[in-house]
């Protein structure tokens, strides 16, 4: 009896060795995150489908003609899409395993992506200050639902960039780091894929008479 449990200790102690050293799995991160970002698609499409139903519900209000400057949006677009070409060279430097050259590439990332938030925050300030909230109709509803989702997306990008950038400053360019740059980096592009979506589909098109 005593060495059918000490059979068992054994077993037990064996299978909880194997679980605490079990390797992360390869490649198990960014099946995940690929998940999550199906997961979002998602959630954009409902949003795209929602403001396509409802994008010429103006209940008598303005329209995006009224309403839309595009010469602005044209801007905020250009610090998006720069932002994930500097997104780029932090991926390059970190490739070279430069610590510092990745850090730099990171901030500049983080001051275009908040220069992005910036103008959309004062675009919609604009908005609400003549008298077109998100209340006002359908279709300004919808889009204040789909552009300030997409701008939460990438208010939660900046705040996950700042903490990465502090990981780096004090493990350095580890396994682990880069393979949440590398997460990073497909939710950061997947933000600028979004963002020509809503450019194309939500402004130029709302501009149309």
């Amino acid at each position: 009896m005593s060495d059918l449990a000490h059979t068992a200790g054994n077993a037990g102690t064996a299978r909880e060795y194997h679980l605490a050293h079990d390797p992360h799995p390869e490649n198990g991160t960014a099946l995940g995150f690929w998940m999550y970002l199906m997961s979002d698609c998602l959630i954009f499409a409902t949003l795209f489908a929602t403001y396509g139903v409802l994008g010429r519900s103006y209940a008598g209000g303005p329209g995006g003609a009224e309403l839309f400057d595009l010469k602005l949006v044209a801007i905020n677009t250009a610090f998006l899409l720069i932002s994930s070409i500097t997104f780029g060279f932090a991926m390059l430097r970190k490739q070279l395993n430069d610590k510092s050259g990745t850090l730099v590439w990171l901030a500049v990332t983080a001051v275009f992506g908040l220069a992005f938030l910036a103008l959309e925050l004062y675009e919609f300030h604009h908005l609400i200050h003549e008298g077109a909230g998100p209340q006002r109709s359908a279709f300004l509803s919808s889009f204040f639902t789909l552009v300030g989702t997409h701008g939460l997306h990438v208010t939660f990008g900046i705040i996950w960039l700042v903490v990465l950038m502090v990981q780096i400053s004090k493990h350095g360019l580890i396994h682990e780091n880069k393979r949440r740059l590398m997460c990073l980096s497909m939710f950061w592009h997947f933000l600028d894929v979004v963002w020509i979506g809503v450019f194309t589909f939500v402004y130029l098109m709302g501009v149309l008479p």
